[in-house]
Parts: structure tokens; C-alpha cells; sequence
């Protein structure tokens, strides 16, 4: 395969919100020719690809990630015709398309799970779905008390009694990947999409398709006492790469083959069989979104997925914002969140601040803003892919400023209020200092713009040299010349506060995570996130030097 082919190994990507970019009918929604109007935006910003969110028919109960066709447009976004000259476009631009499959679960709203409800008990159309008969008198309790990933009871009872499992909203069915007609069905979708020149898929939860719900259904607590280990019931089963690997085969009877990488919450120990060259090829590494701007944090999960790239054969991803946590310009302004006793957070960094309305604690915007430069410049320096979330390279914070009556996620409305969920990231992009939308649209956004989005908008920091838009414009194109084999040597600065790593070309990149001054021994800085001091990188920052010394 020639290195060309293997674009995404070491590609920067863009996720794309759709309805969240921009807006070139007036509804207050994004939609496809909304993205196709800014592709001078995509292709000036120097990204290798484009990965859309999903853009398909859907009653938006989480986001458009409750799908009822998989094979078309929304009609709020446009139509496949939009969506044909949105690919044409980023094509003759030089840019790949990815998008999001969703094969855990359909929407309430698919005509699979409407045939469904009227089959009734024993039906070929409820095979596809995981249908149960309930406890109790009547079968009027749920078959189980499992409790489904945005709050409450995992099962929904229907009309003649029997019970569905959801295992995110209520208006999410699981689908029975056991069925065949479910596995055949999703071949066609990806056969579909990929021969309307996608170039790849972003494959959602990939690790919870599989299930094995032989009687007698195990409880809450037993299922929680089960080590996961590729026989888990319900999670991360072996069993699932046999659906990776007929779609492996898919991907591969295209020329050149569709990529995919996989949305894999799994131990680190697992993450290479979704990567592996025989599975979905790619796994998304999410170390980085649960770290703080800590240097030895920063360490160990680099050294961490360098190895597990090299035994899966793939190459590792890097994210530092997505669409389903607080952006990470506010995450690095707020004080670091209470740890358990392996390291991982009590609670969703920046979840209390939110909740909040961005009050308590204090967010200190400049430090989080020049961390996230920091962090953005070592991240894009990595072996492996860089996945940005749109706005980012604006340098957004999350927006706290939603009232109730405007929030959109249903895990706000699952937990009664106690998670304000993730619409905070979601917020329509700024680009104009005013107008109804910053930009957006002709007139409004379905979610409400703070005022102080202005200050962000890609008309302001276009204009200005020094403005986090146009760090990243140099960085990404920075990245494309200096982009060497993947790997890296760590190079001593006898400080635990600072890192500094170089790659085979010579390439050599320094952070500042700690309070003092580093003083620096090289003056020929392509790059930096923020000014230097007298020949000092200051806290907060980091430096790129260009090709010298080799290794």
C-alpha cells in the first residue's frame, strides 16, 4: 500500500458537529450546504479530513446519534444531493470524509422498530431488536434492574407487555447483532456510504454491539462483579470482531480500502484488537480529555499508546476536545478534579462548574486559554492522528450560560438536573463579531450564543496574527512539512515539570507544564503557543524547534 493510501495514520482531522457549524437556510440549524459554503474555512485551516457527526434522519433525542435512516439525509440538514456535493467539494479541496456509524442502537423512529411494535411476541421483526418478557405479576416489572448510560431503568415495557432493552435513551432500541438481517443490513450501509466516496467511518460505542442475553438475565450487581474480559455479557465480547472483520473485508474491496476507527471504552489492554489490522484498523485514544495539564500525566499516556500502537500495527489518535465533554480551554482554567485511587476522575472535569452556570469554581480564562495552546502544540506534535473538535482552534470555552429550558441533551433530563450534559460543547460556532448568530445563520441558533462568543468569532481572530485561529493555521501546516516516522526519543530537561520530546527528522518540541521559567538552549523557534522571555519558555507554553539534530 503506498503511504498516500495511509492517510489516516498520522492525518489531522476535524470533527464536524453538523448541526452545530453553520446554517445556510435560516432555521437556526446547521446543515450540509452549511458546511460545503466554508470549505475555504476547512481547507485554509490545513486538516487532512473531515469527520461528520451524524447528519441522518432523526428526532434528536441524543443529538442525532438516535438514528431512523442510515441511509440518507435529515431532511433539516438537506438531501444526499447536498451531501454528494459536500463530498465533491472536500474532495477537489484535498480532504477526506469520515462519518459516524451508529450500530449499537436505531432510533424509536426506524421503520425497523415501528414494524417491531406492531409484529408483536415472536415476531422476525422483533428478533432484531433484545425484546423480553418481564418480572413480577404480569410481567409488569422489567426483566432486570440494569440501568442504561444516561440515568434510569435500561428497559422500556411496550404496548402488549413485553420489555426493550435501550442501553442509552429510551428512544434508543438496542439492535440484536446475533440476527443476522442486522449484520447484513449494516454491510449495505457501509457498502452504501463508501460507494459515495466516504472515505471512512467513525464507528460509535464499537465495543457494546454483542450481547449475550441467555435466560437467566444476571442482575446489576452480578453483571458488575463479572471481570471484563471478551465474555462480559454485555461489553467489550470477543465476539464483536467477527463483526469487524466481515466489515474489515468491506473496507478492503475498495481502492483505495475505507478506514474506521473505533469508539472503544476499554481497558488499555484491549484497545489493540479494535485496532488490529483485521478489525475496525484504528481506536481512538481518550487519555488525553481525562488528564489534567500535568507533565507526568501527559508522560505516561504517550509512552502508554505509542505501545499499544505498535501492538496493533495501527497508529494512535489524539483528542483533547470532542462533542460529548467541556472543551478543554475551560477544563485547563478550572482547578484540577479529585482523583480515586487509580487515577481517573470522581467526576466529570468541569461537571460541577457547568452545573453551576460557569460560577463556582472560578474559571480562569487566560490560563486555560494559554494551556490549551500548550496542550494543542504538544498534541499535534505526536506520532499517530490529531482529531480536533470544531471551534477549538477558536480557542471556545463551554458555554455554561443554557438555562433548562433551552438544554437539548437527554442526560440533562434523565438525571433530573444533576449532569447538565454536553450541550455545552455544542453551542453554534461564531463567525461574525455580531448579528443574530455571530454568523451562524441568517437568523439564530438552536442553542443560545453567550455574548461574549464575538471576542471568538473567525472575523476577529482572522484579523488578528496573534489569535488562536491562526496558531493552529500555522501549526497544521507546520505539521504537514515536518511529519516524520512514528515514534519519538525523550530528550532529559532535568526538570519532572517539563517534557521535551524530538521526532526522526530532528523535530523537537518542548512544554512548560510547571510554574517557573525553562531556560532554553536553542534560539531557532519555528513555533510557539505563546511568547518566549528572554530566551526562557515560560509557564504554559510550548516550543517547536525545527530539523537538527537526528536520531
Amino acid at each position: 500500500m503506498e503511504p498516500t493510501e495511509e492517510w489516516w495514520r498520522q492525518g489531522a482531522v476535524c470533527q464536524i458537529y453538523p448541526r452545530s457549524f453553520a446554517d445556510s437556510n435560516g432555521d437556526a440549524l446547521g446543515d450540509i450546504a452549511g458546511i460545503t459554503s466554508r470549505i475555504d474555512y476547512l481547507e485554509r485551516l490545513g486538516i487532512d479530513a473531515v469527520w461528520l457527526s451524524p447528519f441522518y434522519p432523526s428526532a434528536l433525542a441524543d443529538g442525532g446519534y438516535d438514528v431512523a435512516d442510515y441511509r440518507d439525509v435529515d431532511p433539516r440538514l438537506g438531501t444526499l444531493a447536498d451531501f454528494d456535493e459536500l463530498v465533491a467539494a472536500l474532495h477537489a479541496r484535498g480532504v477526506k470524509i469520515v462519518v459516524d456509524i451508529v450500530p449499537n442502537h436505531t432510533s424509536d423512529q426506524h421503520e425497523w422498530f415501528q414494524e417491531a411494535l406492531d409484529a408483536g411476541r415472536g415476531s422476525a421483526a422483533r428478533e432484531r431488536y433484545l425484546f423480553r418478557e418481564g418480572t413480577g405479576p404480569d410481567g409488569a416489572e422489567p426483566p432486570t434492574d440494569w440501568v442504561s448510560m444516561f440515568g434510569g431503568p435500561a428497559w422500556e415495557r411496550v404496548a402488549d407487555g413485553q420489555w426493550y432493552l435501550h442501553s442509552f435513551a429510551v428512544e434508543q432500541p438496542d439492535l440484536n447483532w446475533a440476527n443476522p438481517e442486522v449484520r447484513a443490513d449494516f454491510v449495505t450501509t457501509l457498502r452504501f456510504w463508501s460507494d459515495r466516496g466516504v472515505d471512512g467511518f467513525r464507528i460509535d460505542v464499537a465495543h457494546m454491539l454483542t450481547k449475550d442475553l441467555t435466560e437467566p438475565l444476571l442482575s446489576r450487581s452480578e453483571l458488575d462483579a463479572l471481570p471484563v474480559d471478551g465474555l462480559h455479557p454485555m461489553v467489550d465480547r470477543d465476539d464483536v470482531h467477527e463483526v469487524y472483520a466481515e466489515w474489515r473485508r468491506v473496507f478492503d474491496s475498495y481502492d483505495p480500502p475505507r478506514t474506521a476507527v473505533a469508539e472503544a471504552w476499554v481497558h488499555r489492554s484491549r484497545v489493540p484488537l479494535y485496532a488490529s489490522r483485521d478489525s475496525l484498523g484504528q481506536a481512538f485514544n481518550f487519555d488525553l480529555l481525562l488528564a489534567d495539564f500535568d507533565a507526568a500525566q501527559f508522560r505516561r499516556i504517550v509512552v502508554d499508546n505509542l505501545e499499544l500502537a505498535e501492538q496493533s500495527g495501527s497508529s494512535s489518535t489524539w483528542v483533547l476536545s470532542n462533542h460529548d465533554v467541556v472543551r478543554h480551554a475551560t477544563r485547563y482554567g478550572l482547578p484540577h478534579p479529585d482523583r480515586d485511587a487509580g487515577g481517573a476522575p470522581v467526576r466529570k472535569h468541569g461537571t460541577d462548574w457547568v452545573i453551576s452556570g460557569g460560577v463556582d469554581p472560578v474559571l480562569d480564562r487566560g490560563r486555560g486559554e494559554r494551556r490549551a495552546r500548550a496542550a494543542t502544540l504538544f498534541m499535534l506534535a505526536l506520532p499517530g492522528a490529531s482529531y480536533i473538535y470544531q471551534g477549538e482552534e477558536l480557542g471556545l470555552h463551554e458555554v455554561a450560560e443554557i438555562g433548562p429550558e433551552d438544554r437539548q441533551d437527554p442526560t440533562f433530563f434523565r438525571s433530573e438536573g444533576t449532569d447538565y450534559g454536553r450541550d455545552g460543547c455544542r453551542v453554534p460556532l461564531p463567525w461574525t463579531a455580531s448579528g443574530s448568530s455571530f454568523g451562524f445563520g441568517p437568523d439564530g441558533a438552536h442553542l443560545p450564543q453567550p455574548p461574549w462568543f464575538a471576542d471568538y468569532s473567525v472575523e476577529r481572530e482572522e484579523a488578528d496574527a496573534s489569535s488562536t485561529l491562526s496558531l493552529y493555521r500555522r501549526a497544521l501546516a507546520l505539521r504537514r512539512e515536518l511529519q516524520s516516522a512514528e515514534r519519538l526519543a525523550w530528550v532529559d530537561t532535568g526538570r519532572d515539570d517539563v517534557l521535551r520530546f524530538r521526532r526522526p527528522n530532528g523535530w523537537e518540541v518542548v512544554t512548560n507544564f510547571g510554574l517557573l521559567p525553562f531556560v532554553l538552549d536553542r534560539d531557532d523557534a519555528l513555533l510557539t503557543s505563546g511568547p518566549l522571555d528572554a530566551g526562557a519558555l515560560p509557564p504554559d507554553t510550548t516550543v517547536w524547534f525545527g530539523p537538527g539534530n537526528t536520531y
